[in-house]
């Protein structure tokens, strides 16, 4: 879709004084300037973030009753379990938890549930079967902070449960013997936007603490660091903003995945193609996915196992499976994706329409979610995908545009749905086939009371307009100093305009590399999926500027988000 370009304004002396107080150049103190960084150590603080800077996990609300109650647990040799969620955050979680616990002392294995067969979250049967095994605490992680029957039922078998989540509590908490939430009201954590894994780390460090005042180590004292690589891939996966302590967890776990990788993820790196430094690009888009594929399709307990595992042999197989398992979510992710652009190409009132419902029997319930993301891209309107499971019911998953709260939109539609849940720019819902039509057009009916007269347009923000010149290795190098980028730290833009196309060719799956040339200087640019964007004469460029190894010799690249003829 076209989009709106908006080039950022910045106080000129602010990016001065920023720079000369920081050492760092008027371009970076420009783009951080932009990103509400107004004060010299915040900003070190920014570009050089130490695991110094961690809050005290004893700030959350309910971590003294949960590590109180694991210590009681170390020292009667009670069995107990660790209730994981089936995406990157909750495998991380459940893996770091578990085999931390075990260098500590505690008896811990875990459960995952089945996306198909059991959905999100607590799951009574589950937790009943738990019970049987022996096993008396359950520590859930990434979820359960809306489980309020199931803690109840919880407390009904004499199964006592802590509870670490970071999704937004409903009406009431649940009735555990702890809720670990920084998103809880009363909680007085100042940091709210931890992922899951961070939660959960925030536990390992508040209980390793106390048992450390205890004396209950002797040379056999866990160092936690090593378990940073977890917290950095689900933190990352789960695309919450990598700002503050998210930053800090980050930048220390992907070190640890470059000096001191663990079996299964080195295992899963050579299977992505994932060479040299890591950086949270190669996380988000060839590392997570292949964790993500095994519980969107299936089971998730292969990436949890290739988590866990120091044997390299059954590391290589469980990657493989995994790597396996991603190359057949593509491949259905693109039908389904093929499926909807046909539905909503061949409708007659496409065009009229502010949202988009659509729903099959052929698709498959774990993959709706990320095409939902894609039509969004490619529509700009708040999507939601449904499949129909049964003949009576459907999962479905949405996602939605800047401005409108999906969960909000679901709120207004609640009477049409089974269940729902979620936040402003993603949610999953269940709900009965019949009331499909009902429901698709009552959600037509609120996006448009959101929208007004408005037509939905994609926005693009500019950091900063830069000149040919401007384009060199050492502010590449320098911008590489301001990752991980992610949500709440985006990869800097830069407009660069009047350039001119001097060859272009396309390769891989739709992607298009151009040879630009502006001022005498000559650029290599990609735009990943842009091999059928018509190009202009002289072009104008919404562009990252990239580094890359080529014969042994670092090269600048430059990365295109958008183009267009020049103005």
């Amino acid at each position: 879709m076209q989009k709106q370009w908006i080039l950022k304004q910045v106080d000129p002396s602010l990016a001065d004084t920023l720079s000369s107080s920081c050492g760092i150049s008027t371009v970076v103190a420009t783009i951080i300037s932009s990103r509400n960084f107004t004060d010299p150590a915040a900003v070190n603080s920014f570009l050089s973030p130490s695991l110094s800077g961690m809050l005290d996990p004893f700030l959350m609300a309910d971590m003294e009753p949960a590590v109180e109650r694991l210590i009681t647990a170390r020292k009667n040799a009670e069995n107990l379990s660790v209730y994981g969620d089936y995406d990157v955050d909750g495998i991380s979680s459940t893996a770091m938890l578990v085999s931390a616990l075990k260098a500590m002392g505690f008896r811990a294995q875990y459960h995952i549930p089945n996306r198909m067969e059991d959905g999100y979250g607590l799951n009574r049967e589950a937790l009943g079967f738990i019970k049987e095994s022996g096993v008396n605490l359950v520590i859930s992680v990434d979820c359960g902070v809306t489980a309020i029957e199931e803690a109840l039922f919880c407390r009904d078998i004499g199964l006592d449960l802590i509870i670490t989540d970071h999704h937004l509590p409903q009406d009431g908490l649940p009735e555990a013997l702890a809720v670990i939430n920084p998103r809880r009201s009363d909680c007085r954590y100042p940091f709210k936007s931890l992922a899951g894994v961070g939660v959960a780390f925030n536990l390992l460090v508040a209980l390793r603490n106390r048992l450390r005042e205890q004396g209950a180590f002797n040379d056999d004292e866990p160092d936690l660091r090593q378990w940073l690589d977890l917290v950095a891939l689900g933190t990352i996966a789960d695309l919450v903003p990598l700002v503050e302590q998210n930053r800090l967890l980050v930048v220390a776990g992907l070190q640890r995945m470059d000096d001191s990788c663990r079996t299964g993820l080195a295992a899963l790196k050579k299977v992505a193609g994932v060479k040299g430094k890591v950086g949270s690009g190669q996380v988000a888009f060839q590392l997570a996915p292949r964790l993500n594929a095994a519980g969107r399709l299936e089971s998730a307990v292969p990436g949890v196992e290739l988590l866990l595992t120091d044997d390299p042999v059954y590391a290589a197989l469980l990657a493989d499976e995994l790597d396996a398992a991603n190359a057949e979510r593509r491949q259905v992710e693109r039908q389904i994706f093929k499926d909807a652009v046909s539905m909503i190409e061949g409708g007659d009132s496409a065009d009229k329409r502010q949202s988009i419902v659509l729903s099959s029997p052929e698709w498959h319930q774990g993959v709706v979610g990320i095409v939902a993301s894609r039509l969004v891209e490619r529509y700009y309107r708040p999507a939601i995908l449904v499949a129909l499971i049964d003949d009576s019911t459907g999962k479905g998953s949405g996602r939605s545009i800047n401005g409108i709260h999906l969960l909000e939109l679901l709120d207004e539609c609640s009477e049409y749905l089974e269940r729902y849940g979620g936040h402003s720019a993603a949610a999953g819902l269940t709900i009965k086939s019949e009331a499909l039509p009902a429901f698709s057009e009552a959600f037509e009916h609120a996006v448009k009371l959101k929208l007004g007269d408005k037509e939905p347009i994609p926005q693009l923000l500019i950091d900063a307009e830069l000149q040919p010149k401007d384009l060199t290795l050492n502010l590449a190098n320098e911008i590489q100093g301001m990752e991980p980028f992610g949500m709440g730290n985006q990869t800097p833009l830069f407009l660069i305009k009047g350039m001119k196309a001097v060859e272009r060719r396309c390769f891989g799956e739709g992607n298009l590399l151009l040879r630009l040339e502006r001022d005498g200087l000559k650029f290599k640019a990609i735009g990943w999926g842009m091999a059928e964007v018509g190009l202009s004469p002289v072009m104008d460029l919404a562009c990252a500027i990239k580094t890359e190894t080529w014969n042994g010799s670092e090269q600048l690249r430059l990365e295109i988000k958008d183009l267009r003829a020049a103005v």
